[in-house]
């Protein structure tokens, strides 16, 4: 028997031709492999932070932070309402006008690098918490989240004194306020994402974290305070629907930038129609990924695998829609079920976990609804044959087949482990197929031809398209969506023009 592996444990490793070397049948238990808590630091209840403060709600209302792996509280988390909004909104206004606004780029650039390096510092600590709020595997928290968070610091920090370089010819200058909302499944990326070019053209924030997911960025607050970022500059404020509500209504905002639902972001777009402030809308998507026939079979299920199952589902540019070339979809579906037999769900403090927890109860009772749907539709499913924990809320990688275009789960977002797989044979096919959605924020292509990525994705109508490989992001590219997956794009020069106004 191989080190670290034990009969003891209950999760079976799997290995076949797609994984590993071990026959066919054969099976590996490995020991369990849980990272370290003891150096996290978790408060009983955390305050909003307000013009460099913590400071108490005026309702003085909390809730509670679940870990959605053991169901168990993690902290109390305040609830803004209006007033705190306002209050949040107006030491914003007192930065920009006083300090911020004024300041030259290359000293905004030094805390903004500041502030990326005491990321890199408290590297392991944000990455344990992302998992044990959100339910991540720590592999994605610690490699992917947490990593490109900082970068994304980084790259702005670069930016902060090179502004009038990016509009050649003209001038631009800083909008104000940012009032920014962000979504439950990147935490802290999201909130690197929206508050990293704001602060490098000039602006002052206001962000409001999703309610299950709020301690990364409550701690990003620390390290703002760490950073002696000027008080005011950036405020964080938790809250549910109603809290951003607010901030999206009131009327010293000058810019709302906004990851979420393609409803919500639709009630955001007539709550501000009419008046002077900009958007970024980053929404719903249910991304297309097409493997053709001469692709390279094996790196293409493995990347299958990562564009919808390491991260449970839960990114909105998720693989969650396959489409297979006729010719070797029986080949392409028989290694995917295979694969799936050796994915682990489970622990997502665990090293060996590929699957975690779904966020909350009300996202798994979600996916279990369109599961239903998928069912009743007359789409036929397959389920990995893994053990999940009898306590939180875990979910089995599952896929569909023979299911149609009219299908909801192949045209609605579900944000789960759960893959629609449909059949194509010609290019001109998979093209009108992969387009017939509302949403066309991301995609992917796997095929052995340069001119057959090249006519597939200058035709596919979405915002962001990887091929022969998925869910790569760095912070000079662009992101964002085409139809109803949102208006704007985030990241590199394009992400720091909505915060910018331009005179000629």
């Amino acid at each position: 028997m191989k080190k670290g592996v034990t009969k003891k444990d209950d999760r079976k490793i799997k290995f076949d031709s797609v994984k590993g070397s071990k026959s066919l049948g054969e099976s590996w238990e490995y020991a369990p492999a849980p990272e370290s808590k003891d150096h996290v630091r978790l408060e009983k209840k955390y305050d909003l932070f307000i013009d460099g403060k913590f400071v108490s709600p005026s309702s003085g209302k909390y809730f509670d932070s679940i870990n959605p792996a053991t169901e168990g509280k993690l902290s109390e988390i305040a609830e803004a309402n209006a007033k705190d909004v306002d209050k949040a909104v107006q030491a914003a206004r007192n930065a920009y006008n006083g300090v911020w606004g004024k300041m030259a780029g290359k000293e905004r650039a030094k805390y903004i690098y500041r502030i990326a390096r005491i990321m890199q510092e408290r590297a392991r600590e944000l990455a344990v918490i992302e998992s044990m709020d959100g339910g991540k595997p720590i592999r994605e928290s610690r490699d992917i989240d947490i990593p490109l968070a900082a970068a994304r610091f980084f790259y702005y920090a670069g930016w902060a004194d090179k502004i009038d370089y990016a509009v050649p010819g003209a001038k631009a200058n800083s909008l104000g306020v940012a009032g920014q909302i962000i979504p439950w499944n990147f935490p802290l990326l999201m909130a690197a994402w929206k508050i990293a070019p704001a602060l490098a053209a000039g602006n002052t924030v206001v962000l409001k974290p999703a309610e299950t997911t709020s301690l990364t960025a409550l701690k990003l607050a620390e390290i703002i305070r760490e950073a002696d970022l000027p008080p005011g500059v950036v405020n964080i404020i938790t809250g549910a629907g109603a809290t951003g509500a607010a901030l999206v209504n009131h009327p010293d905002i000058n810019k709302i930038a906004f990851t979420g639902s393609t409803d919500v972001g639709k009630i955001i777009q007539k709550a501000i129609a009419g008046t002077k402030k900009k958007y970024t809308l980053e929404l719903g998507g249910k991304a297309a990924n097409i493997i053709f026939e001469d692709a390279a079979i094996d790196q293409a299920v493995e990347g299958i695998i990562n564009g919808i199952f390491f991260n449970q589902g839960h990114v909105c540019c998720a693989g969650s829609r396959l489409f297979v070339q006729e010719s070797v979809a029986k080949t392409v579906i028989r290694k995917l079920k295979d694969r799936m037999e050796t994915l682990i769900v489970g622990d997502p403090l665990d090293k060996n976990t590929d699957i975690g927890a779904i966020n909350s109860k009300d996202q798994l009772e979600k996916i279990k609804k369109y599961i239903k749907i998928g069912v009743n539709e007359g789409g036929e499913m397959y389920q990995a044959n893994c053990p999940i924990p009898s306590k939180g809320f875990f979910y089995r990688p599952t896929l569909f087949t023979n299911v149609s275009q009219s299908s909801r789960i192949v045209s609605e977002e579900i944000f789960g482990p759960v893959l629609a797989i449909q059949t194509f044979r010609t290019v001109e096919e998979v093209i009108e197929k992969a387009n017939n959605i509302p949403y066309g924020l991301s995609g992917g292509v796997w095929t052995d031809k340069g001119s057959k990525i090249f006519k597939v994705t200058s035709q596919l109508r979405a915002g962001v398209i990887w091929a022969n490989t998925y869910n790569k992001f760095d912070p000079t590219s662009p992101f964002g969506g085409y139809k109803e997956s949102g208006v704007g794009r985030e990241g590199g020069l394009h992400g720091l023009m909505p915060y910018l106004t331009i005179q000629n």
